[in-house]
């Protein structure tokens, strides 16, 4: 577990920049539509296919996924993020899937 985690710590880093830093760059309803639907999932989708690619499949991954995005609604967004979180959480499922396909074991 504890060699996984430090593995894991490059993609947090990833994601934590993008549920946290990319935010602030919201200056419009329009921004943040682009942010929330297109920009934040793909990144999240990539660095789970390439954690799977590297790592393999590991269930953990996209749960770190919803509990990093978890705290953003307090923080950037409103109550109608909620449903992001599972979004979110689904779109790592399917790239850390996707990823595993191309794993070398």
């Amino acid at each position: 577990m504890k060699k996984t985690l430090s593995k894991t710590i490059p993609y947090i880093v990833v994601l934590a920049v993008d549920f946290y830093i990319l935010p602030w760059l919201i200056h419009d309803t329009g921004a943040a539509m682009l942010l929330m639907l297109f920009v934040t999932p793909l990144i999240s989708f990539v660095c789970a296919v390439v954690y799977g690619v590297r790592l393999g499949f590991d269930l953990i991954f996209p749960i770190i996924v919803m509990i990093l995005f978890a705290p953003t609604i307090f923080i950037h967004y409103n109550s109608s993020a909620w449903p992001y979180i599972i979004a979110y959480g689904v779109i790592a499922f399917a790239g850390i899937g996707i990823g595993q396909i191309f794993h070398k074991k």
